[in-house]
């Protein structure tokens, strides 16, 4: 065991992890403020809910023996409740499986929590909470398989145990999670728009971001947290590690101000809201991309991913389909985009050592990348379309017109995120008995 590494590795996990709450400030301050509330909830029960499965099968099914040596899906009865990992001494030479497990469940917490901004204002949380569970163990943990769990060789190079086939029989580079985080997610997240259809009076009256401070913020901490999304996926604290974390900082950079130069030309002048929106599809982009381009590469990369996005989201309203925070359109394809641009502008170079259209490798790595993007994305959509049509079916998705009107804050929480000034409180409220027991409150309490 390198400590190290070890350190490396958690404080990375504790960096994605701090992304989900990012992401809730991010996705909270774009709703309208009566729904403020319900959208930091749905990263929240993502913690909850993934957390727990992640545990008891998730990964498991994510890095456990392969089923059939077929790179389709790990054993979920191999390391359930993770007991067994218990005393073993490590994932490599240099970290323990359990830093490894931690840094892993976040990828799976975030993957879920992205989901939801495409539903904002209009999913009941209960049924959320429900898709997200299914989704989790349906979707995302048999492509963690696919894309991160790699074959077990011996020292004479012959396999030992069978990885994701993505990974190893494809051989396409996804370093931290563009097919399977990103294209996962926008695919899951455009199948829910679908079934849940448009927001009510969409797309003239659900209104503007109501606190853009709160977006910046949560843009912040998502920047902050990539670092250890991208650099952390080095699993080693050494010179993959550093080429990384550069590259996630320019191919950022680079389209946030493709962007804004986008909106410049297109709208007259760049807003706030693109600039963070640009931000975020360039770390997207970047993600699959990090490993296997140079610093000149990386701001390629950022740059057409922050013009294709800035382009991308407008499609909603010519295809009529009510994304309410831009999921499709900076996470799937900001991914389909990343992804793609590895076959041309890999380097030799790089870590990843795979020479790309632009440096002289042909199409060898670009059909590699495109076959592997377009099965995780015909794979998610299909799945979500029909848990999501599963759920809707049997207990219901979608919030009534009645509720959506007066604010899926009260309707689903009994809560409202801002008091401007009010001396009365009809929301439920609680008081310590003089026993010390809670006792309801209901109606008004001054």
């Amino acid at each position: 065991m390198n400590s190290g590494d070890t350190a490396w590795v958690l404080v990375c996990a504790a960096l994605v992890m701090l992304m989900t709450p990012g992401l809730a400030l991010f996705y909270g301050g774009m709703v309208r403020s009566r729904g403020v509330l319900n959208m930091l909830m749905m990263s929240l029960g993502s913690l909850g809910v993934v957390g727990v499965l992640w545990v008891i099968y998730g990964y498991s099914g994510a890095f456990g023996a392969d089923l059939g040596g077929l790179g389709l899906l790990g054993s979920p009865s191999e390391f359930f409740g993770m007991s067994r990992l218990v005393g073993q001494e490590g994932l490599s030479d240099t970290i323990p499986t359990f830093a490894f497990a931690a840094f892993q469940a976040m990828f799976a917490i975030l993957t879920v929590a992205l989901i939801s901004g495409a539903i904002a204002d209009r999913a009941r949380f209960g049924p959320w909470l429900l898709f997200a569970g299914l989704w989790a163990s349906l979707v995302y943990f048999p492509v963690a398989h696919w894309v991160f769990a790699f074959d077990e060789t011996n020292a004479a190079g012959e396999v030992t145990a069978v990885g994701g086939w993505i990974a190893n029989r494809i051989a396409a580079i996804d370093f931290a999670g563009g097919t399977a985080v990103h294209i996962n997610a926008g695919a899951a997240a455009l199948a829910l728009v679908l079934v849940l259809g448009p927001r009510s009076g969409w797309p003239k009256e659900t209104g503007k971001p109501h606190n853009l401070p709160l977006v910046v913020l949560g843009a912040g901490l998502l920047w902050f947290g990539w670092f250890g999304f991208n650099a952390g996926s080095a699993l080693t604290a050494g010179t993959t590690a550093a080429i990384v974390f550069v590259n996630t900082l320019v191919g950022a950079s680079a389209a946030m101000l493709a962007w804004m130069l986008v909106e410049r030309l297109r709208h007259g002048r760049p807003t706030t809201l693109g600039a963070v929106s640009g931000i975020i599809a360039g770390l997207v982009a970047i993600t699959p991309a990090c490993s296997a381009v140079t610093p000149l590469g990386a701001i390629a990369v950022g740059a057409v991913s922050g013009a294709v996005c800035a382009l991308a989201v407008e499609l909603k309203y010519r295809l009529r389909y009510d994304d309410s925070l831009d999921v499709v359109g900076v996470h799937l394809v900001g991914g389909l985009v990343g992804t793609l641009l590895v076959g041309l502008f890999a380097s030799a170079s790089a870590p990843a050592g795979v020479a790309g259209l632009f440096y002289g490798g042909g199409l060898d790595q670009l059909w590699r990348q495109a076959v592997g993007a377009l099965a995780v994305f015909a794979y998610s959509l299909v799945l979500s379309l029909g848990i999501a049509w599963v759920v809707r079916a049997t207990i219901g998705f979608r919030l009534s017109t009645a509720d959506e009107d007066a604010g899926i804050d009260e309707t689903e929480h009994a809560e409202t995120g801002y008091h401007f000034g009010e001396t009365r409180n009809t929301l439920r409220g609680s008081r310590t008995s003089e026993h010390g027991s809670v006792e309801a409150l209901e109606g008004s309490v001054r």
